[in-house]
This record gives structure tokens, C-alpha cells and sequence, in this order.
């Protein structure tokens, strides 16, 4: 089994191979999974270690690998009104859910539950495939999140 142990600056440029991860994988720092060529891979990283997509990694067979944020099921809520995100965002920060933040728009892993929360403040909520970037939090170092260039909304 092939392991990744490093990270490398992800201006790295040429990835030989991808881990296409959703948030929940890529919130681990141990994991064996599978590399997009089906090539088993276990991921042995510093604890606490949170991959975003574009991060870039070393494979001990010196492989450069690409992780890839995996589409997933979001509710993803969007306004031109900026005190409606707020209010969401509020009241979804008070039951400590995760949130990507875009311009206009806010996502976060679905749930029918919130769904409804977020409907009953005024706001329509899309549930779609997405890749998920949610903030790092205030403690988690820097963000990839929709503020970033290469964040879909």
C-alpha cells in the first residue's frame, strides 16, 4: 500500500495522480482510502490536519498527488440581502454547523432539519452536489473558502 506522509506547497505544479475526498474524509489525518486510479493509499498526516481541495501531497514513491474536494449533497442558501445571510449564518453558527461563505451565498452540508430553519427565516434553500470548503473557524488557521478563487457558487 502506497502512503502519503507530506505535504507540499500547492503551488507544486504537476499533480501525477488525484484523492478525491468529500469534507468529512478530508477532515482526517489518518485514512486508507483509494487514489482516482483505484491504487490503495493510506494517508498518515500531521493530527489535526484538515486537506482542502488543491492541496498538494507527497507519496513515499515520490508521486505528487492532488486532493480534489468530491462533490456532495448542500443546501446552499442565496441573497442579495446580506442581514438574511447573517441572520442564517446566526442562528446555523449557534447549532455549530460548519459553513462555506461565498458573495451572496451560504452552503452548508444538507440537512433537512436546517433546511427547514433557514426556509422559516424567509430564505430558499437549493439542495445540490457541491464540492464543500466550509471555514476553518476562528482558531483553524487560513481558509479556503468561497472567497478564494478557485471556490464554485
Amino acid at each position: 500500500m502506497l502512503n502519503i506522509t507530506r505535504r507540499l506547497p500547492t503551488s507544486t505544479p504537476h499533480a501525477d495522480v488525484k484523492l478525491v475526498l468529500p469534507f468529512q474524509l478530508r477532515n482526517k489525518s489518518r485514512l486508507r482510502t483509494e487514489l482516482d486510479t483505484g491504487e490503495e493509499v493510506g494517508l498518515i498526516l500531521e493530527r489535526g490536519s484538515i486537506l482542502r481541495g488543491g492541496d498538494v501531497l507527497l507519496a513515499d514513491d515520490g508521486r505528487v498527488v492532488q486532493v480534489v474536494a468530491e462533490p456532495e449533497t448542500v443546501s446552499t442558501v442565496r441573497s442579495s440581502v446580506a442581514l438574511a445571510l447573517c441572520r442564517a449564518s446566526y442562528h446555523l453558527g449557534n447549532r455549530h454547523v460548519a459553513l462555506q461563505l461565498g458573495d451572496g451565498w451560504i452552503r452548508y452540508q444538507h440537512d433537512h432539519v436546517l433546511d427547514e430553519m433557514v426556509r422559516g427565516l424567509g430564505l430558499a434553500v437549493v439542495v445540490e452536489q457541491e464540492p464543500f470548503e466550509p471555514e476553518a473557524g476562528a482558531y483553524g488557521g487560513h481558509s479556503h473558502s468561497a472567497l478564494a478563487p478557485h471556490a464554485h457558487g
